[in-house]
């Protein structure tokens, strides 16, 4: 069976309680639409768990990016060199992941060994754009945004990075006839619309699957592509 979840954002209680919701096996895989860190209290403790399960795929979300951009600078000792190349660029980008949550991430991370620190991320570097895949004769497309800037003859290599993992998903189009796309980042209490907000969004040949778990009014949730269940767990 194969599996859909994304934006646990720190949350591994309920990431954990999904999992045995759902009865992950070894022969089953998971795709997690990005958003791992940040927000939420364990988003390291997350990403550590991922990395010791061989049947999950991640894909990278616009935390994941920030996280990027940052961590490695904050690895190094703060010498007057090391001041020194903390360009404008690098205080923006740290400004702008402070904005989005980054504070437990950081927590964590700073509690790691080195190695370790450096293992997480090599592994977050390994994240996908998106992947394509073909589920019980239906053709899916699974990404954290959605398609930025969206066109009908687009080719998917021809979309930038900000187009699939900032930019929304426009779920008033339908993208594709014949293709499925399953999007993470926008919780699904923001689509226009939507007649179950906080539950898994199905229309237009989307499937939305951000239920806002870091929100009071939010829920962690998973889709079976193979079946169309869904599963869910929350804080309240």
């Amino acid at each position: 069976m194969i599996y859909v979840i994304s934006d646990i954002h720190g949350h591994l209680d309920l990431f954990l309680e999904l999992l045995d919701r759902i009865r992950l096996t070894e022969s089953d895989t998971l795709y997690v639409l990005g958003d791992v860190l940040d927000r939420g209290p364990n988003p390291i403790r997350t990403i550590l768990k991922l990395m010791g399960m061989p049947n999950v795929v991640c894909l990278a979300g616009n935390h994941e990016l920030m996280a990027l951009e940052c961590l490695e600078f904050l690895m190094t000792e703060i010498t007057e060199r090391s001041i020194e190349k903390m360009d404008e660029k690098m205080l923006q980008n740290l400004m702008t992941w402070q904005l989005n949550g980054s504070r437990t991430t950081i927590d964590e991370f700073r509690s790691l060994d080195f190695e370790v620190q450096q293992d997480v991320i090599d592994y977050m570097k390994e994240f996908i754009i998106y992947e394509e895949l073909m589920v019980n004769g239906n053709e899916y497309l699974l990404v954290h945004g959605g398609l930025g800037n969206y066109a009908p003859d687009k080719d998917l290599e021809d979309y930038s990075l900000k187009e699939l993992i900032w930019d929304r998903a426009d779920y008033g189009i339908r993208y594709f006839d014949d293709i499925y796309v399953v999007t993470g980042h926008t919780p699904t209490q923001e689509i226009r619309y939507n007649p179950r907000p906080g539950y898994i969004y199905k229309g237009n040949n989307h499937i939305a699957v951000d239920c806002g778990c870091y929100r009071p009014d939010g829920q962690l949730a998973a889709v079976c592509l193979d079946t169309g269940e869904e599963y869910y767990v929350s804080n309240h």
